[in-house]
């Protein structure tokens, strides 16, 4: 007999409405004209150069295929030697020599890449715990020095989280609902490992790439670590008479396939969708953990004994998509983590689990006003990279077992969007937990160019948009911002117009004239705010219909009741 969605139901706070699981169908059908550049300038006392690539192939699952035609690999100068090889995990690794080399190195790595999603109702009966695993599968469960499989934290947190489990999807996605719900994205975090990010809650893609791995194969699920590209386009899902928005920055990826025994791998990405990865991967290389799946752009180098210095290196990605179609809609669910979970429909027995916080509770304009205000409040989306120059980044270096030089892959992407558009204009939401005099609220922002002039609108909520207008900011002048590599804060100052906020939900947007050129940075996910907290709207929109996947860094600066 088919048993279809949920057989039982697990309500942590029963609050309609809070949970964001999204059921997708449809799916996207792009014909990208992709391009990586590298260039290495050597130093002075470089003896040897060594560069590895993995060759991108094509690959099936049940929702995401990729195919890969026209790949070509071109070096100049032409290398000393090439050596063609496959690694245990399948990847053909090309290994590239340098001689000697008395110039720049510059390889250029050109494909066509047909790429397909496709999301209907997708059927498993996958018992858990897995049995009868191939042995070539049974590989997927080994620990690692980056996922720790046999720490006693780690298996009993995979324990709790699938103890009720019955089948194999009921336990991957209860544990994928407590990683989505339990991290938020950092641009820089202190370790790339799951632990770090078990205790912290903080990490990257190779966080949430090993922490979600680790329980996995802690309870027997093989897992591996997938490495490659992301692609800046963006896309839209439907959702009711809403937009939602979803971007990924361009650069370096990593995510994980999940081994089903009746469906084979498929892909995640443990920052927020489940059985599927969206057409804008470009998937290269696979392995136990980041630090195995290394070898897809791997600078090795020899120098000189008893000297210094490394080589300049320089990455660029550029993609074309030839063809795109998007056809996505979602249904919103009444179940799921707090923290965005996009996935097809699944006709699988499991456990619907509701995790949900409450509304601040207001307070009564006369009691704000007899309230005293003297201590120091501040509160948003505080972490991003100050101050970095994504442009001239340099990837770390380390010496490896034989002497060779290396330097590692760079996972640190720029996520920002262009936000002084003629056509469009963007808000984000913050919500209060306590009252506050607010001062003035700061955005992560990077401008290139001294026209025009910014200010931001401070509203009140209207159901989960910006509403009636409280205060605009003063205005500043372009020229008067001071212009500093990557992204600082800049700070809009509201102290002039006296405005003092209760506990609840405010939106500011962020207004503009006379060509401004202005990037504001924002961080996967939703770290402090709702799923519907970062809208825009076009120039042919009533309201703020549209929202993005994503919240922009800023902060709300005041006094606070003692």
């Amino acid at each position: 007999m088919k048993r279809i969605l949920a057989v039982s139901f697990l309500v942590l706070m029963a609050v309609p409405g809070f949970a964001e699981n999204y059921l997708l169908n449809g799916g996207q059908a792009s014909q990208i004209s992709y391009q990586m550049v590298q260039k290495v300038q050597l130093s002075s006392n470089t003896r040897k150069l060594i560069l590895s690539y993995v060759v991108p192939e094509s690959f099936e699952s049940p929702t995401y295929r990729q195919k890969i035609t026209e790949l070509d690999f071109n070096f100049s100068p032409s290398p000393s030697k090439r050596e063609d090889k496959t690694d245990r995990h399948g990847n053909k690794v090309v290994e590239l020599t340098w001689n000697a080399p008395l110039m720049a190195v510059t390889a250029t790595i050109s494909l066509k890449a047909m790429n397909r999603v496709e999301l209907q109702t997708l059927h498993t009966s996958a018992p858990f715990p897995p049995t009868g695993l191939p042995e070539q599968v049974q590989a997927y469960l080994k620990a690692t020095e980056q996922v720790p499989v046999n720490d006693g934290r780690i298996r009993a947190k995979a324990r709790e989280l699938t103890a009720l489990a019955k089948t194999q999807f009921d336990a991957v996605q209860k544990i994928l609902t407590w990683v989505v719900d339990h991290m938020h994205y950092v641009a820089i975090p202190q370790s790339y490992d799951a632990m770090y990010a078990f205790r912290s809650g903080k990490g990257n893609c190779q966080n949430y790439s090993h922490l979600a791995a680790g329980l996995m194969r802690a309870v027997g699920i093989p897992v591996r670590i997938v490495n490659g590209i992301t692609l800046k386009e963006p896309y839209d899902i439907k959702i009711g008479s809403s937009i939602l928005t979803l971007k990924m920055a361009q650069g370096r990826h990593s995510w994980i396939e999940v081994y089903f025994p009746d469906l084979g791998w498929v892909p995640f990405d443990p920052q927020g969708s489940e059985l599927f990865v969206s057409n804008r991967f470009i998937r290269v290389e696979v392995g136990l953990d980041n630090k195995e799946t290394k070898q897809d752009g791997l600078v090795r180098w020899f120098q000189v004994e008893g000297t210094s210095g490394r080589p300049r290196f320089e990455e660029n990605i550029n993609a074309g998509f030839v063809a795109d179609r998007v056809d996505f809609i979602a249904q919103k669910t009444n179940y799921g983590p707090r923290e965005m979970l996009l996935g097809p429909q699944v006709d699988a027995a499991f456990t619907k689990v509701s995790v949900a916080t409450p509304p601040p509770k207001k307070v009564p304009e006369e009691e704000l006003k007899s309230l005293r205000y003297s201590e120091p409040y501040v509160f948003g989306n505080l972490e991003f990279p100050e101050n970095v120059d994504f442009l001239s980044l340099q990837w770390s270096a380390q010496q490896g077992a034989d002497g060779t030089m290396e330097l590692q892959k760079n996972f640190l992407v720029e996520t920002a969007e262009y936000v002084t558009t003629r056509g469009q204009q963007y808000a984000q939401t913050f919500i209060l937990t306590r009252p506050m005099q607010l001062k003035k609220v700061g955005l992560a922002l990077h401008k290139f160019n001294d026209d025009g002039h910014l200010w931001l609108e401070l509203s009140k909520d209207d159901g989960g948009k910006p509403g009636e207008y409280i205060a605009t900011s003063d205005i500043i002048p372009l020229s008067q911002m001071k212009f500093v590599p990557g992204y600082s804060w800049v700070d809009f100052d509201f102290s002039g117009s006296s405005v003092i906020l209760s506990p609840g939900r405010y939106w500011v947007a962020l207004g503009f004239t006379d060509g401004p050129i202005v990037n504001w940075f924002f961080t996967y996910g939703k770290p402090v705010g709702p799923q519907d907290g970062t809208r825009y709207k076009t120039m042919f929109d009533e309201t703020w219909s549209r929202s993005l996947a994503y919240e922009f860094n800023y902060r709300a600066v005041g006094l606070a009741p003692k």
